[in-house]
């Protein structure tokens, strides 16, 4: 399990942006499965949508973006601090079926799929319980900072 002050070593996001709670499962080469609580006082529910508070898509895919930089910086045993920056650069697949909303504890899987030449490719799911809510194949680059 790694807790949110550890990942804010492995991540150089912050509030409000900082979208990894925490680490419950972590193969260090292949496989991170980590959480977001989704609380009401998120700062993107104010005008999304001011009637019925839905997390946008494109956060949940920046969460499993986030948790797929963790388990890239595990995996190459760096951090941001040690000068590496790890850019979204893109997505496949991406598919949404359910909205996140507060109250939500938000479960991020990803499973690293290849990397050449400082581009990683992961296969990511994200689930709240049982229900589905989105999938994608995630594409991050490692970069000099």
């Amino acid at each position: 399990m790694i807790d949110i002050e550890k990942i804010k070593t492995l991540l150089p996001h912050r509030y409000p942006f900082l979208l990894v709670d925490r680490v419950e499962e972590l193969d260090e080469h292949k496989y991170i499965k980590a959480y977001k609580n989704v609380t009401n006082s998120e700062p993107f529910f104010l005008g999304h949508f001011p009637n019925r508070s839905v997390m946008p898509g494109v956060l949940i895919l920046e969460a499993l973006a986030q948790a797929s930089g963790v388990l890239g910086f595990v995996s190459m045993n760096k951090t941001p601090e040690e000068g590496s920056m790890y850019y979204f650069v893109g997505a496949d697949k991406l598919r949404f079926k359910n909205p996140v909303i507060p109250g939500d504890k938000l479960t991020l899987e990803s499973t690293k799929i290849s990397e050449k030449a400082g581009i990683w490719k992961f296969d990511c799911k994200a689930t709240v319980g049982d229900k589905f809510i989105c999938s994608a194949i995630v594409l991050c680059a490692d970069r000099p900072k």
